[in-house]
């Protein structure tokens, strides 16, 4: 990234971080301030969610997203749009608005008009480094290259925010643009429930990577389970599954973890994870790389 770059996505995650924070301090549910932050994210060029969404391989925008309440269990997803300017909300509109957990492709948008979710041109999720990210892709492809670095950054950037409500309720959700040079209808784990996005009355998770893998482990339930059954620690039980059980099978990426303790993990197996926290205190504090400092909250 470029120090411009750099700066940007910092400001971006503090100010989700904020958004969301605000929401808490004025008594509103976990859900709230999670889908408030990850609309910040989205809005933002310098994720792989909304705006600054990866082209797939037919050169167009296709996004996912889900969230997920731990007090109800309820949970929206949609997947496959590409007119929704916010699909955080689309998919919590899922949750709130219907009957269904969720919707996909065209009918997902036909519902979003329903429920008055901004669209937008999908022009608007446009921007000239994804676009050149699709182009040596493609290049990649016609030679046959399989390792090359656009290969290893294909699957990162998805974006995730997880909430402790001061009820003690937690929320998880995550949006994406999926893969760069994705085809075929392909959706990742962002989407799915128990893989990408859980949330349950003692942990909530959201991950980013290589969501096959993520979908074969169905890691973010399984890091909850772990918790919930062999009474492991949130620490302990993301590190198992996102540091030991991804690599194990093939896959990398990272997760973000909150206890409804207030324990947090931000477990990652590559160079960097974008990630931050932030307290009663309302003071954000973010990291980008691996040997960024990221202090932790009392008693962690």
């Amino acid at each position: 990234m470029t120090p411009a770059d750099e700066a940007e996505a910092r400001a971006a995650m503090t100010a989700a971080l904020q958004a969301g924070h605000a929401l808490l301090a004025q008594g509103k549910p976990a859900v709230d301030a999670v889908a408030a932050a990850i609309a910040e994210l989205e809005d933002s060029p310098q994720f792989n969610a909304g705006k600054g969404a990866v082209f797939n391989h037919e050169g167009k925008n296709e996004l996912d997203a889900s969230i997920m309440d731990g007090a109800s269990g309820k949970a929206g997803a949609i997947a496959g749009v590409h007119r929704v300017r916010n699909p955080i909300q689309l998919a919590r509109a899922v949750m709130d608005h219907s009957q269904h957990v969720m919707m996909v492709g065209d009918g997902a948008e036909d519902f979003a008009r329903e429920q008055g979710i901004k669209l937008v041109d999908p022009s608007y999720f446009r921007t000239e480094k994804r676009w050149q990210q699709l182009q040596k892709a493609l290049q990649e492809d016609r030679l046959g290259q399989a390792h090359s670095d656009l290969t290893t950054a294909k699957h990162f950037g998805t974006v995730g925010a997880l909430a402790l409500d001061n009820r003690g309720d937690l929320a998880a959700g995550t949006s994406t643009g999926g893969m760069t040079d994705k085809r075929y209808g392909r959706v990742g784990d962002s989407p799915i429930i128990g893989s990408g996005t859980y949330a349950n009355a003692q942990c909530a998770v959201s991950g980013t990577g290589w969501g096959e893998f993520y979908i074969r482990a169905v890691a973010a339930y399984d890091i909850c389970a772990r918790m919930k059954y062999n009474g492991q620690s949130l620490k302990r039980a993301a590190e198992t599954v996102i540091d030991r059980q991804i690599p194990k099978a093939g896959g990398d990426g990272g997760a973000i973890g909150l206890g409804a303790d207030g324990a947090v993990a931000f477990p990652f197996n590559t160079e960097g994870m974008y990630r931050g926290w932030i307290g009663p205190d309302g003071v954000a504090h973010v990291a980008i790389y691996k040997d960024d400092p990221l202090p932790m909250p009392a008693g962690q």
